[in-house]
């Protein structure tokens, strides 16, 4: 295994979209493509499966150092308001965008099947703004048959009025990042948080009827040793969580903004140690009872997110992995990044640029991608892999470069990594440590506009 690591520990996309962003074609980019493309997904997809919107909230208390986010530091509070009613002015501006259609399409309700409230930290502004805010966005949309709605909160300052009303208004799965349970890993990235924290903030998410509380574990992190790593494992299932993230740390700190300066380089674990904490974990939370349902992400077997993958219907985007899908994701606030299937657009990165766009009446895209034939055969090529571990082509799905790729995947197949079949790759057992390596062999984008500098994490 170790001569597989130094072999494919290379830098590599984490594949919630294709293309990845850095290989978006902006210059053939703009914003009336971008709202063509959301009314075509519209008009296909919202009666049959609803849309999902992602919710941006960047306000954080204190900068974690391990934390790639597009987030702002503050501890003011008065922010919340301004930002809130920028996020609420940007969805009217969606909803009159679905209402000037012609007259026999102008009428549709947008049908809400996913909402998931991500950061930054969600649990930053008080249950009343959110309630102010989700309210404001339900007003003129319809809530879809068995919806998913999630939010990513913080241990610390989850209270009990914030699980119950979101929970109110129709969230069953909550999210909390533990990262990590030592010390000496806590002070690294400047998250301090006691495991006590994380018990009353997951017991009250049951006691109130959650049906779904995830934890985020991060390996990989500075002074990360397997030691450290099983203590944090064992004291997380202490409490069950009916998912786990269990991901890799990435190491970006050329990317401004994300404080990974803050600790010295020496201080991470080496490619082959962080494969030891992954293979590690893996096998004791399997042993524990959690099964690999995708990339990183762990469940227990009554969970959704393992339900969908025994059914074939576990999707991947922004969001990450969900049970469920929709053609269409419109992403609110500041950063946020939009899906409709046909084109990707992301909003202004910082608070200012983004409130101003807003103000002036106008959808606060600034870049964005528009896929082609060739992109869509691709990403549903990605798709496969990420979800299902495999993927298969004939005439209609075929690409050029597809020889090319299967004389990649004949190295990994000779390494035991895939099975290939006369028209389909499957994805092993023992590569299922190497998801990304095996997608990249697919990325037209990237194999023809090889980057000369370095701008993804490792893939191990």
């Amino acid at each position: 295994m170790n001569s597989l690591i130094d072999k494919y520990n290379i830098p590599g996309p984490r594949y919630t979209s294709y293309p990845t962003v850095p290989f978006w074609d902006e210059t053939n980019f703009s914003s009336e493509q971008w709202q063509n493309s959301v009314i075509r997904s519209f008009n296909e997809s919202n009666d049959s499966e609803g849309i999902s919107i992602y919710i941006h909230l960047p306000f954080c208390e204190q900068l974690c150092t391990f934390c790639a986010c597009h987030k702002r530091i503050t501890k003011q509070h008065s922010v919340e308001t301004p930002y809130l009613e920028s996020v609420l002015k940007e969805w009217d501006l969606y909803l009159q965008l679905l209402k000037s259609q012609e007259p026999s399409k102008k009428n549709q309700v947008p049908k809400i099947k996913e909402l998931h409230l991500g950061g930054g930290t969600p649990t930053f502004f008080s249950p009343e703004n959110l309630r102010k805010l989700l309210e404001g966005i339900f007003a003129e949309a319809e809530i879809a048959e068995n919806p998913e709605f999630s939010f990513e909160g913080h241990p610390n300052n989850t209270s009990k009025e914030h699980l119950q009303t979101l929970y109110d208004l129709g969230f069953r799965r909550c999210s909390f990042g533990v990262q990590d349970y030592d010390p000496q890993v806590q002070k690294a990235i400047n998250r301090i948080q006691p495991y006590e924290n994380v018990k009353k903030v997951t017991e009250w998410a049951r006691e109130i009827g959650y049906k779904s509380v995830s934890h985020d574990l991060v390996f990989g992190l500075p002074f990360h040793t397997w030691e450290k790593m099983e203590f944090t494992i064992r004291k997380t299932l202490e409490l069950k969580p009916d998912r786990l993230a269990f991901y890799s740390y990435a190491h970006v700190p050329w990317i401004k903004g994300v404080g990974q300066r803050g600790f010295d380089e020496n201080d991470l674990p080496s490619g082959e140690e962080k494969r030891k904490l992954y293979e590690n974990g893996k096998k004791l939370l399997e042993d524990l009872g959690y099964i690999e349902v995708g990339m990183d992400h762990f469940s227990l077997e009554h969970d959704d997110l393992y339900q969908s993958m025994v059914s074939g219907d576990i999707h991947r985007n922004f969001m990450g992995y969900s049970s469920s899908k929709t053609q269409l994701m419109i992403g609110l606030g500041m950063s946020a990044i939009s899906d409709s299937w046909y084109a990707f657009a992301q909003n202004e990165k910082t608070v200012e640029a983004y409130q101003k766009r807003v103000d002036e009446g106008k959808i606060p895209v600034f870049r964005g991608h528009i896929l082609n034939e060739e992109d869509l055969i691709i990403r549903k090529h990605i798709l496969n892999l990420m979800c299902r571990l495999e993927t298969s082509w004939d005439i209609q799905n075929a690409f050029p470069e597809l020889e090319n790729a299967l004389e990649t995947l004949k190295e990994m197949e000779d390494d035991g990594l895939v099975e290939i079949s006369e028209n389909s790759i499957k994805i092993t057992e023992k590569g299922r440590a190497f998801t990304r390596n095996v997608a990249m062999t697919f990325d037209l984008r990237m194999m023809r506009n090889k980057p000369e500098t370095r701008i993804f994490s490792m893939t191990i």
